[in-house]
Formats: structure tokens, sequence, C-alpha cells
């Protein structure tokens, strides 16, 4: 694993000598190449002025803010230069709050963040097992890529986790979601009292723990097994029936549901099941002359 960033994580008078990780394993993400259907040559990146119909260079390219239609604040790469927060190579904490003030929202970009070095070992497991046993988590900020980042850091397993968090005029509220005002008027008072009881139940029933339940990527699983079956030069087929959602009154629906899952518990099967996918044999091609 190769670091991204080096750096401090720095409070008042300590800093702690870090290295950052990315956390996400990009390479296992599936992406596709466009390509021309006749001769199956990549398809490059056009740059066209939508206006004047024109490909153009990076130099004639600029930055624009739109504030009202086909109107634009236009913003030169000088300008943005004067602005440029100065890079201090450290993670400043500037405080240490409870895990459950941090709204799920606000969380963004996970990295790892490990020791740099026999000189950090000890400091970098005294803040961990101080947040541990504090249950406290630090939030900070970072200049990455000449942007001030909002972070957390709090421990996991046996290290660190560095997390970009959004900043709150970033995210919309829950309140602008639509139709929200009629629900936020049921709450438990006046929901319905057998069903709330058998809701939870239900709940109770299917409590479980992450390492129990069936975390496979199956389309990753059945996309991955396309594109090796195409790569042996075989034809995929593939017929999957789409599951209808029953329509039951909300109580039919508890039932039904707490019958189920006493019958059978929802977590991963013991052997992994192989992507549902027919393979087909190519028909023999054709001899085409040649001259």
């Amino acid at each position: 694993m190769r670091s991204i960033w080096k750096g401090h994580i720095r409070f008042l008078l300590v800093a702690i000598p870090v290295r950052i990780y990315n956390a996400i394993e990009t390479s296992e993400k599936i992406q596709f190449n466009q390509l021309h259907r006749d001769d199956f040559g990549p398809i490059g990146y056009d740059k066209r002025c939508k206006k004047c119909n024109e490909v153009v260079t990076n130099d004639q390219i600029t930055k624009g803010y739109q504030y009202e239609p086909d109107r634009y604040a236009i913003i030169e790469p000088d300008d943005v230069a004067k602005i440029k927060i100065k890079t201090t190579r450290a993670v400043d904490i500037v405080g240490f709050v409870d895990r459950d003030e941090i709204p799920s929202t606000f969380y963004d970009a996970p990295y790892f963040a490990g020791p740099d070095g026999p000189v950090s070992e000890k400091p970098y497991a005294l803040l961990r097992e101080v947040m541990k046993q504090t249950g406290k988590i630090a939030v900070g900020k970072v200049v990455l890529r000449d942007r001030e980042d909002l972070v957390a850091v709090f421990p996991h397993e046996d290290g660190l986790v560095l997390q970009k968090l959004h900043y709150p005029h970033e995210l919309r509220k829950m309140e602008e979601v639509p139709d929200l005002e009629s629900v936020q008027k049921l709450d438990a008072q006046k929901l319905n009292k057998n069903e709330l009881k058998l809701a939870t139940t239900l709940v109770q029933e299917m409590t479980t723990t992450l390492s129990e339940i069936d975390t496979a990527d199956n389309y990753y699983n059945a996309l991955r097994a396309l594109i090796d079956s195409k790569i042996k030069g075989r034809q995929i087929t593939e017929f999957e029936a789409v599951e209808e959602v029953p329509r039951l009154d909300i109580m039919s629906a508890l039932k039904k549901s707490l019958q189920a899952s006493s019958r059978k518990p929802m977590v991963k099967a013991a052997e992994k099941k192989k992507p549902q996918i027919t393979l087909v044999k190519p028909r023999a091609a054709k001899k085409r002359k040649v001259g």
C-alpha cells in the first residue's frame, strides 16, 4: 500500500508524523472505455464550444461562475492563485467531539492514517487509545490540493481513520425533502400501537451483526464473470425474473415478514453463490474468401 500524503496530526504542542493511504480500492472498480463500433477505436474527449461549435485548445479555455442564465463571472488562474491557502502539511485538530454529533451525511471519502516511522509509534498509539477510551473523535482541517478540507480522525481497529467531511453549506436540509411534512406529524404516540409492537419485534428478530450479513457485490461478480467469458471468446446470455413487490396492508406485511424471519434468518449463506450466467458456445464463423 502506497501513501498519498505525508504530514502530521497536530493538536496544541503535540505533532504525530503520519502517512495517509487510500481506504478505497479503486482498482477493483470495473470501468469501460468508449469505442467506435466500426473499428473499436477509442473515442477521444472532444473539447468543443457549445456556442460556436469549434474545438478549442487548453489555452483557449478559462473558468466562469454562472450567476444568471448565459452570464458568467470570469475567474482567471491568477485570480484563483491569490486565494490559495498556505500548505502546512499538517492535520490541525481544532477539537474533540462525540461521534453522534457529526451527522452521517457529513462523511465523505475515507483514508487510513498510519504512523510514519518509529518516532510516531508511541504518540500515534496514545491518540488512538485515548479516543477509544473517551469515545471522542477529532475534528480538524488540512489543506489538500489547494483547498482546506474539514476532516474527522477516529480510531478503527488498531489504527486511525481520517475521513473528509462535507462543510455544512454543502449539504441539503432534510426538511427540503418533498412530502415530508405529513410524516413529521406521525410520532410514536400517533402510530398504531399493534403495528409498532410488531415492527419492533421484527427488528429484534432480524438483529444480527454486519459480519453475518451477505455483503457480496452480486452485480460486480456477475459483470466480472461476463467480462472474463468475453475475453475467452464466449457469448453470454442471462435471464433473471423480476420479482414483484407484494402489495399488502402494513399489518399483514409485518405478520408475514415476522413469520418469514423466524423461519429463515436473513444472513449470508454458508457457501458463496455463483452468478447465474448461462454460457452459449458461439457458432462457427464462416470462412471468408481472400482475394
